[in-house]
């Protein structure tokens, strides 16, 4: 049966098991993570970050990361995808200035002008560059018509410092180079961390610890990190026509707050026919200042040990 599950879970974790190295407490692996870029189809360094933190793991032939834990039947998969909503290098003008294209589909309507005069990060072949988004100078205008579009990415200029093509180049930026607004995660309140995707790395964040505290499950799990799930869903399908089929699959990720459940639909029911959603509550969802509270995230941990471990 295809359900939702968007709930709180309540429960004790067993301690981690003997002869393994503890995980990092979650706070501080939640906010590791969400400091990391990781656009669709360019999520090398937090797939580099999740093998380094989680021992037995692999990068399967699509990029996912992955862990099996036990052997036989029934088989399940938990999974939680790595990639966010973000940009490429689309050409690089003669003035140093760069341009932009969109990698995957659009995260909303008003997610362009959320960019607008934002710091962003190129991820070029000589390692991260920073850069801004340019913003319309008021003093070259007489201000903005009341006929005026939004802005849009086809609007935005970044400047990474640069006066000539050629400085861009030599600073390994290219055309396709992937381009993200700047990771500073922020802790306030009593328990909330405000990030761009901060739902889904905390809901990754879950998995991992969780994945190393459970007791052995019944049967086998594999514990899966998904590339592309924003764009083609490639990194799921190679997990489930690989590994799979499985007799029930769940796919944990962030949820607005005031979002109303929804039945999930199966990518391929031949290999994942019980498919289901946990989704961890997030405020402003889809925003640079996507907040999850981590008290919500170790709940979501504790479920997720008793899942793997063969509780409910």
């Amino acid at each position: 049966m295809t359900r939702t599950l968007i709930r709180c879970l309540l429960f004790l974790a067993p301690g981690v098991l003997a002869g393994q190295v503890a995980p990092p407490p979650l706070e501080e692996l939640v906010s590791r993570l969400a400091a990391i870029s990781a656009v669709s189809g360019y999520e090398g360094p937090l797939a580099d970050t999740l093998l380094r933190l989680l021992p037995g793991s692999h990068r399967d032939r699509a990029g996912n990361v992955v862990l099996v834990l036990g052997q036989g039947e029934p088989k399940s998969l938990i999974a939680c995808p790595m990639d966010e909503p973000g940009f490429v290098v689309g050409g690089i003008r003669d003035d140093g200035y760069l341009t932009l294209r969109r990698a995957g589909p659009s995260p909303g309507p008003l997610a362009d002008q959320q960019v607008e005069g934002q710091r962003v990060t190129i991820m070029g072949r000589k390692g991260a560059v920073p850069g801004v988004v340019g913003v319309r100078s008021i003093h070259l205008t007489r201000g903005r018509a009341t006929t005026d579009a939004p802005f849009t990415f086809d609007d935005a200029f970044v400047d990474v410092g640069a006066d000539n093509a050629a400085q861009v180049v030599a600073l390994g930026i290219e055309v396709l180079s992937a381009v993200t607004r700047a990771k500073a995660p922020h802790r306030y309140g009593d328990s909330l961390l405000a990030a761009p995707v901060a739902g889904r790395r905390a809901a990754c964040a879950a998995l991992l610890r969780a994945s190393q505290q459970a007791r052995p499950p019944r049967g086998s799990i594999v514990i899966a990190f998904l590339v592309e799930q924003n764009f083609t869903r490639r990194g799921l399908l190679t997990v489930a026509r690989t590994l799979g089929p499985f007799a029930d699959a769940v796919l944990l990720d962030g949820v607005s707050d005031t979002a109303a459940s929804a039945r999930p639909v199966s990518p391929d029911p031949g290999y994942l026919a019980d498919f289901e959603v946990w989704g961890l509550p997030v405020r402003y969802a889809g925003t640079p200042v996507e907040t999850v509270s981590l008290t919500a995230a170790g709940r979501m941990e504790r479920g997720l040990v008793l899942r793997i471990g063969g509780g409910e």
